[in-house]
């Protein structure tokens, strides 16, 4: 995917998810700002607003319903696509995850105008678990788009940085007979001396200079993913378990909702 396109798609999974925002905010606010004691009466009521924002309202039993499939369709994709290989070609794994945020994104917000902005019991156990994953989510994605990649996008491991920097060194030992620890402390204007000393030619010289250079660019990315590791292991601490418990709440919630016969538009 090109760049700009690239950028056209995120512009589009943030546009979209402020406008439903505003949208639902905007006509269901009537609603919404009612005492909260009016937000939770029997069903059905004379007051044809309640019928139609509370959470087995019309909109309001939508919202719950169409949120959770988006947090699902967004979640499953994005874990059949990392993890199965049969999906290994379906597109770069970031814009998967680019998909994952705006789709979960997208059903959190639908998800909160259901709850009517009213947390209690096991219900509000399954909210702030959702709340939890969406923001360690978030931070996750900046943590991802850290680690160091190929030019095709492809995720780099410590043991092919590692790999490249052996091959590096070899070459300096092996062709110019020279120890990249030797080499490592000088300051860049101090090497091309260092290499004339040692009989090395004005164009092996430049060569050499860019080896110098990729070895440091190498250290760096190791050291940087090396700390991403890090970061990751406890991240993931936070985020799979609050989404585990988000999942297993969900399914007792519809699962009761079910039980006592609350059906939508089918």
């Amino acid at each position: 995917m090109k760049r700009s396109t690239h950028r056209i798609l995120l512009t589009f999974y943030t546009i979209i998810p402020i406008a439903i925002f505003v949208t639902i905010g905007y006509y269901g606010y009537a609603f919404y700002s009612l005492p909260e004691a009016e937000r939770v009466k029997p069903y059905p009521d004379p007051n044809i607003l309640y019928n139609l924002w509370n959470p087995s309202g019309i909109y309001g039993h939508g919202l719950g319903i169409v949120g959770t499939l988006l947090i699902l369709i967004g979640l499953f994709s994005y874990m059949a696509r990392k993890h199965l290989k049969v999906f290994a070609r379906w597109g770069t794994l970031k814009y998967w995850l680019d998909f994952h945020i705006f789709s979960c994104t997208l059903g959190a917000i639908m998800v909160l105008f259901h709850t009517t902005f009213k947390f209690g019991g096991i219900i509000s156990i399954g909210f702030w678990s959702m709340a939890a994953v969406w923001v360690s989510g978030v931070i996750g994605r900046f943590i991802y788009i850290a680690i160091p990649r190929t030019i095709e996008g492809r995720e780099l491991s410590l043991v092919e940085l590692e790999g490249m920097q052996d091959e590096v060194i070899l070459e300096l030992k092996n062709r110019y007979h020279l120890e990249f620890s030797e080499l490592v402390n000088l300051h860049h204007s101090e090497v091309k001396a260092y290499l004339s000393e040692k009989g090395i030619s004005q164009k092996d010289i430049r060569k050499v200079k860019r080896m110098v250079k990729s070895q440091h660019y190498l250290s760096n990315r190791i050291r940087r993913l090396n700390k991403l590791n890090k970061i990751f292991h406890y991240w993931h601490v936070i985020h799979l378990p609050f989404a585990l418990i988000m999942l297993v709440i969900m399914v007792i919630h519809v699962a009761i909702t079910l039980s006592l016969g609350y059906s939508w538009i089918f």
